[in-house]
């Protein structure tokens, strides 16, 4: 976890009589409770992003329960309570969340957990609450992390141990008052100034706790707020920043190190459609010029019918990226240098099954047939493997010609069809009408690497053969003025509907009683998502788990005109 950076107000204060949260007005006990409502139902929205496969954060299931009782209580008391009763409602809602955020962090890993920076942020409000809840909090986080410097020591531990009373210190401090107002006009004079600088205080403490870069942009592209991360991104302090331009602070390329258009940055197509953006591939290019890759994620701040401005997040991935290239040069450099004892060990059974060069027994010959099917599946596996390397690394580069989708289609079903028939399938070429006895294929062009749409369509009709155990596939072949679709229909054992989101991942495969006894890598169906992207198409899936899947394939199709101009330009 990123080290604590907490802001420390200093105040001339005398001893207070009385709990801080007694002597304001109930407007602040209502915020805590919109602030617990608010946190809670965002552990949900973590747990369904999970569910989604949107996010490598995991919520385990047990803090579900307490988070959901927080949630109700907190949005019940938004709606019903009164002011005289609220101070109470307040003080129970920000005990179910302590303890919703306690079990959480308790259960992801501790001191290594995500949601650290949810317990700090929590812990800066329990001041609010006076002395008691106070040293509830102090002793019962020393005591957790006492326990855990006691079972596996590590300087890590002695500066969560540091961050965490400093933080309970800071709420102290911050909510501490000098003494009651003398009468209510004092109090309705001071109470709107001591609640913009306590809301401004915990503002502060939050954003400079966060190890991510953070900006504030207002409408007009000014820059008004930069966190202490963002300014050791940027390289530029925040009083130099602040009241700037935002395109002079923040510069962006991609990959290549050519600079990101005004009109594609991330900033400006949020600020225009409104909607929240991310991207894993730019380049953030420093004030003194120093070249960092970035995550950004880009919020936009207000309603949908006025936008007030833009937040902007970045984290530095140079490390994981170079993590990732290392691993895919591993990758790339093992499956190549395997690849050539492999084709050897698979040439030489080759020659050991043949009647021309030797002569074996039957007992022999089974032994031998199993060894070099295994070879043969080591060997797609190593191709693979350097296919996904390539594509990761963007070496892949498609070679694309004018295709005729309809025959190369047709090709690929007759070279499939005796496999097929080898397992009692039948294979069917659908767009096939028949006209006065002939044969009539309608014609559909796109412009793709044939190479490419072949190991596609291999992958999607040998997954069909090999998960359909009887009845029939159809491939079939439609379009309309726009796209040309591909489809792979098969009555086989179909895919569960938890599945189905994941099934163009690298080295998922569905795991159930029907698939364990079909081999693969987990890989056939991320390569041809890859290859297909890499043509400008998309594909996807639907099924109906035990009745059959279909896999769809579509790229922009070229029209006669277009056929033409590409056919003439393709001549020698």
């Amino acid at each position: 976890m990123p080290p604590l950076r907490p802001i420390i107000i200093s105040i001339t204060t005398k001893e207070p009589s009385i709990p801080y949260s007694q002597q304001i007005s109930p407007s602040w006990h209502h915020r805590i409770c919109e602030i617990t409502l608010f946190i809670s139902l965002m552990i949900f929205g973590f747990y369904g992003l999970e569910l989604f496969d949107l996010t490598s954060i995991e919520v385990p299931s047990v803090t579900l329960v307490p988070a959901g009782i927080t949630v109700v209580y907190s949005f019940i008391i938004n709606i019903f309570a009164k002011d005289e009763r609220i101070r109470i409602h307040s003080t129970i809602c920000y005990s179910l969340l302590s303890i919703t955020v306690a079990t959480l962090v308790a259960t992801t890993g501790w001191l290594y957990s995500p949601f650290v920076g949810i317990w700090l942020a929590a812990i800066i409000f329990c001041g609010f609450f006076g002395n008691i809840m106070l040293i509830a909090f102090l002793l019962g986080t020393n005591l957790c992390l006492a326990y855990l410097a006691f079972t596996s020591p590590n300087y890590d531990i002695l500066a969560q141990i540091f961050g965490a009373n400093i933080t309970l210190l800071g709420s102290y401090i911050i909510w501490r008052k000098q003494s009651m107002p003398e009468d209510n006009a004092t109090l309705a004079i001071a109470e709107p100034q001591q609640t913009m600088a306590h809301n401004d205080a915990k503002s502060d403490i939050i954003i400079n706790s966060i190890a991510d870069g953070v900006i504030l942009i207002d409408a007009k592209g000014i820059v008004r707020m930069i966190n202490p991360a963002a300014e050791t991104l940027l390289g530029w302090p925040a009083h130099d920043a602040i009241n700037l331009d935002y395109r002079s602070v923040i510069k962006l390329t991609n990959e290549n190190g050519d600079a990101v258009p005004d009109d594609l940055s991330p900033i400006r197509q949020v600020a225009l459609s409104n909607k929240t953006a991310t991207n894993n591939n730019l380049v953030l290019i420093t004030k003194s010029g120093k070249r960092t890759m970035v995550s950004t994620l880009v919020s936009p701040v207000g309603s949908s019918s006025q936008q007030d401005g833009v937040i902007v997040v970045f984290r530095d991935i140079t490390r994981e990226k170079e993590q990732e290239r290392q691993k895919a040069e591993f990758i790339s450099t093992a499956s190549h240098e395997m690849r050539t004892p492999v084709a050897a060990i698979e040439g030489y059974l080759g020659l050991a099954l043949s009647p021309q060069t030797a002569t074996i027994d039957n007992k022999a010959r089974l032994y031998l047939q199993k060894a070099h099917e295994s070879t043969q599946h080591l060997g797609r596996l190593f191709q693979d493997l350097l296919t996904v390397s390539k594509a990761e690394d963007a070496r892949i580069i498609p070679r694309q010609k004018l295709v005729n989708i309809t025959t190369f289609t047709n090709a690929m079903c007759e070279a499939y069809a005796p496999k097929a028939q080898e397992k009692g399938l039948t294979l069917t070429f659908m767009p096939s009408e028949h006209e006065g006895g002939r044969k009539i294929l309608p014609m559909f062009f796109a412009n793709v690497d044939p190479d490419h749409l072949q190991e596609i369509l291999s992958n999607l009709i040998d997954n069909a053969i090999k998960y359909t155990l009887k009845g029939n596939i159809a491939v079939g072949v439609t379009g309309d003025a726009d796209n040309v679709a591909i489809s792979v229909e098969d009555s086989g054992i179909g895919i569960p509907p938890e599945d189905l989101p994941h099934m163009f991942q690298k080295f998922y495969r569905v795991d159930n009683s029907d698939t364990r006894e079909v081999g693969g890598t987990g890989l056939g169906l991320y390569i041809s998502r890859r290859l297909t992207e890499g043509n400008g198409g998309n594909i996807s899936v639907s099924s109906t788990f035990g009745r059959g899947s279909t896999f769809f394939v579509q790229f922009p199709r070229i029209n006669n005109a277009q056929t033409e101009q590409l056919s003439t330009g393709q001549q020698p």
